[in-house]
């Protein structure tokens, strides 16, 4: 009998968010940015509404490609006052479900937390992150990913400057 190791979908996808996870966290954002399709967008709603729909809501982030790259431009530019220098980040993924939507696409979602260090002192962002993954040839490409921080308030943080 042959068995085969091949990873499972579940683990797929876990390696490719462990990817995206080591990409920001080494501020890699040029090539965290091309994870994503064309038409992907990446939204953060505020802490208060954290079900925010941008069509109608104010939400901290709502980018499609275009501001996807001019995001990462201006963090990786001295333009970006928040974050020159960069804050060190460590991201913790667990929880990764996944779910073939039957149109070629995933439902993936997964707990996030990220440590963020700058100026002497720690911060934790806690949420989680949907996504909706294509597959592009072999690999998967980022449609969408909505970023949902537990937090009530951003207190500790000021602001979120960093991709979370």
């Amino acid at each position: 009998m042959t068995t085969t190791n091949q990873p499972t979908l579940r683990e797929q996808v876990e390696d490719f968010l462990f990817k995206e996870a080591a990409l920001l966290d080494d501020w890699r954002l040029d090539d965290w940015v091309d994870l994503f399709t064309e038409d992907g967008r990446y939204i953060v709603p505020t802490t208060d509404l954290p079900d925010g729909d941008p069509r109608r809501d104010l939400v901290f982030i709502d980018d499609d490609i275009n501001r996807l790259r001019a995001r990462a431009v201006r963090l990786n530019s001295r333009h970006a006052h928040r974050e020159y220098p960069w804050s060190r980040t460590r991201r913790f993924i667990s929880n990764v479900r996944v779910e073939e939507t039957g149109d070629g696409e995933l439902a993936v979602s997964s707990n996030v937390l990220v440590y963020r260090f700058r100026a002497g002192e720690g911060a934790p962002y806690v949420g989680s992150v949907d996504y909706i993954l294509r597959r592009d040839g072999g690999a998967f490409r980022i449609a969408y990913r909505r970023a949902v921080l537990d937090l009530e308030a951003l207190s500790w943080h000021g602001a979120v400057s960093i991709i979370f």
